[in-house]
């Protein structure tokens, strides 16, 4: 099943009006799978870029190991999470920049680790922003991803495709089937993926690593 992809002005309306009850709101709810992708980044440390930092609930989640940047569409999550940097409570956090994932500014090969936590489903066109990842992650990098991919059949899947209807003007995308980021992968001979596995302990979301191989060039 291929989704129907959501639209930037749709995601920016949404989450400009997230931002003020967003780390109440989704930070219980997402710490699992939060967790889960900022553990696998530390794992393969230095320079992290995170997408879709939103207000910064993952800055918690990294440590002095780490050199982290971030990038998002909302700037009143920006400001959110500027304020937590103004706190000086998070030094390896060295900037958040408005920018669009799908035409990333950054030069090839810059980051040891892209995560992008929640997002992959919600962006207008998910295997460009994945190739634009690919692009600013060194030879050997990884991409990281948690999100909430679609159950694809069963009930599961109905309630999903009923539930996407209902929330597309939330900003979210509830029926991503993983077929679309293994297709991605497979059609760039420079991407393998190395894990795919359910956060515990409901399975609620699932871990996605891919890595951009050393002998690839950047696109």
């Amino acid at each position: 099943m291929t989704s129907t992809d959501l639209d930037k002005s749709t995601v920016q309306t949404a989450y400009a009006r997230w931002a003020p009850i967003y780390d109440a709101v989704c930070g219980p709810v997402m710490v699992k799978g939060r967790r889960a992708a900022a553990a696998a980044a530390r794992a393969t440390g230095g320079k992290i870029l995170e997408v879709g930092v939103g207000t910064g609930l993952s800055f918690d989640d990294y440590d002095r190991s780490t050199e982290i940047t971030g990038i998002d569409m909302s700037a009143p999550m920006l400001e959110k999470a500027r304020m937590k940097m103004a706190s000086g409570k998070y030094p390896f956090v060295k900037a958040v920049h408005q920018m669009d994932a799908h035409h990333m500014t950054f030069a090839d090969a810059t980051f040891d680790c892209v995560v992008a936590q929640f997002v992959i489903t919600l962006v207008a066109n998910p295997e460009q922003v994945l190739s634009e990842c690919h692009r600013v992650v060194k030879p050997g990098g990884r991409i990281i991803l948690v999100n909430h991919l679609y159950s694809e059949v069963g009930v599961a899947a109905a309630v999903e495709r009923w539930a996407a209807q209902k929330t597309r003007s939330l900003g979210l995308r509830p029926e991503f089937p993983f077929a679309r980021l293994q297709a991605w992968a497979q059609s760039n001979a420079s991407t393998t993926l190395v894990e795919r596995r359910k956060v515990a302990p409901f399975g609620i979301y699932t871990l996605v690593c891919f890595e951009r191989t050393l002998n690839s060039q950047a696109a």
